[in-house]
């Protein structure tokens, strides 16, 4: 004899077990960005001489000549520059981005119900505040931050912003995706970032930016068609800084000597998604996007239709 159980049973049972499952906690914003630089000294030359940032603390590493050092846009987010020699030098230069929560722990349990792999307890870095790593469907990884209200960086709030810095936000961070529909599901479905635009150069999807749920910054995704060059990787892995007026930003970081040895910035020009922009790169090739956030004629550019590359497997960094 079968057991039938009556349709509103069934229906409280799910709802019931729906209220129980974790809820995603609020996410803010990109926190940060972190690249390891082959040269700090001539690193910290171009974030804080050239760009005009300072450095509120940093941590010594395994040699002590070496420090982890970051690099203060505002209150909230940073440039993390680590020690190169922890890494092969063919190894590509980002090594993480980070997102803001309220709530780190509700987040890796919330995480972990939906399947994604996580450590077996939320941490406390060295600053002050709670941390832990995922990966996402490239390989990218993603670092998990809450702050707390006794961490350096609370600590630091409203210090260490001079009047000389080009920017005081970062708009974006650029990863590369090679698996745009798992990639969807996990920064749309699972994280609840929102879709703002995509766009292309030709008859293949080159963009897609996805805003965070609780705010206004966002990771844009770097499409490829096929395994990147370590070159590809400097320029597409990117931070961009915001200003309001990037010709007069230009004009501002002209006066300034640029550093030695590095590669001299782009012209000024409109995107494909119709900002003016410049790029500039870091002594280790990586780009630094200075971005204008509305179109040069104040008429939005409609998202494109092109169809994304075919999926491939997570990059692997190689050699030029």
């Amino acid at each position: 004899m079968k057991l039938r159980i009556p349709l509103l049973l069934v229906l409280l049972i799910a709802r019931l077990v729906a209220q129980d499952a974790p809820k995603r906690p609020r996410i803010t914003g990109i926190s940060h960005a972190a690249f390891y630089v082959s040269d700090m000294a001539k690193a910290r030359a171009f974030y804080e001489g050239f760009l005009g940032y300072q450095s509120p603390f940093s941590i010594p590493r395994k040699n002590p000549a070496e420090q982890l050092i970051w690099i203060k846009i505002n209150d909230r987010q940073t440039v993390e520059l680590f020690p190169g020699s922890e890494v092969s030098p063919e190894t590509d230069r980002l090594y993480h981005i980070a997102i803001e929560t309220d709530d780190a722990e509700a987040m890796r349990l919330y995480l972990q119900s939906k399947g994604v792999a996580v450590p077996p307890k939320t941490a406390i870095g060295k600053i002050g505040n709670k941390n832990y790593f995922v990966k996402d469907p490239n390989g990218n990884t993603v670092e998990i931050v809450e702050y707390l209200p006794d961490s350096w960086t609370v600590r630091e709030k409203g210090k260490f912003m001079s009047d000389r810095r080009i920017s005081t936000r970062m708009s974006h961070v650029g990863v590369m995706v090679g698996q745009l529909g798992l990639s969807m599901k996990f920064y749309g479905e699972i994280l609840g970032f929102t879709e703002i635009w995509r766009g292309g150069g030709g008859a293949t999807l080159s963009w897609v930016n996805m805003r965070v749920p609780d705010g206004e910054d966002y990771v844009e995704f770097m499409l490829y068609a096929r395994a990147p060059t370590r070159d590809v990787m400097l320029t597409k892995h990117h931070i961009c800084l915001e200003v309001d007026d990037v010709e007069k930003a230009g004009a501002i970081l002209a006066s300034r000597p640029l550093p030695p040895g590095l590669k001299a910035p782009d012209a000024m020009k409109t995107g494909v998604n119709g900002k003016r922009q410049i790029n500039y790169y870091d002594p280790d090739g990586t780009r630094v996007e200075i971005m204008e956030p509305r179109t040069f004629d104040g008429k939005p550019v409609p998202p494109s239709r092109a169809k994304p590359p075919a999926p491939l497997p997570p990059y692997q960094p190689l050699s030029k």
